[in-house]
């Protein structure tokens, strides 16, 4: 019995390190985990790594992978800067985007994000019309004509506007997807997983940094 205790922990320990063997040593190709931009974008921040998913709040890819990306921005040091830009693909989403920016301009943006989400994948809230968002927007105890100012305001009109000029000039066809310092591409459909977009990522943000952050 002893013996078999000592087989089977030697044998367990032998898999573990080699899962993570291999999870270390994951090979990351460009081509096939990321892609580089053929006319870099440039970036707002000189000397940072700067991350850029582009989103739209309706996608349930985004959903599902917001909690590992927003653990990812967590745990990033003061030289990575990470910001979001609304996609919308249809002249029918840019709600979205204005809504997006409206909580943003409010500072209501980082409690109420994954809200807008969750009312809408697992409540079947559409939030498409003015009406619809500003009467949801009340109900998390936002005042609705402070809102509804903000929303309509030419600001979050024009960020609306500049973030799907932005998406044509990234070449975004899909969402969610990663931009890293105005030229490297990736996502989790890119890389195959979620987990693999991460380790891209990483990969990523080392190279920036010794490239001196170009």
């Amino acid at each position: 019995m002893i013996s078999f205790s000592k087989r089977a922990f030697t044998v367990l320990t032998f898999v573990l390190l080699s899962s993570l063997a291999c999870a270390q040593g994951q090979k990351i190709e460009e081509g096939f985990d990321y892609r580089v931009l053929p006319v870099p974008q440039p970036v707002e921040t000189k000397g940072k790594v700067e991350v850029i998913e582009f989103f739209w709040y309706g996608c349930p890819h985004c959903y599902d992978f917001e909690p590992e990306l927003s653990a990812w921005v967590k745990r990033q040091p003061k030289d990575v800067v990470f910001r979001r830009v609304p996609v919308a693909f249809r002249d029918d989403f840019l709600p979205h985007s204005q809504l997006y920016y409206a909580l943003e301009a409010m500072g209501k943006g980082d409690a109420l994000n994954e809200k807008v989400m969750y009312a809408m994948h697992k409540e079947n809230k559409h939030l498409l019309t003015e009406t619809e968002i500003a009467d949801w927007v009340a109900s998390q105890g936002v005042d609705r004509n402070t809102f509804l100012a903000t929303y309509r305001s030419f600001a979050v009109v024009s960020k609306a506007r500049a973030a799907r000029q932005l998406t044509e000039a990234y070449r975004i066809d899909g969402v969610p997807t990663i931009v890293m310092q105005g030229k490297y591409v990736t996502s989790p459909s890119i890389a195959g997983t979620k987990a693999k977009a991460l380790a891209v990522m990483d990969y990523l943000e080392d190279k920036i940094r010794k490239d001196k952050y170009r």
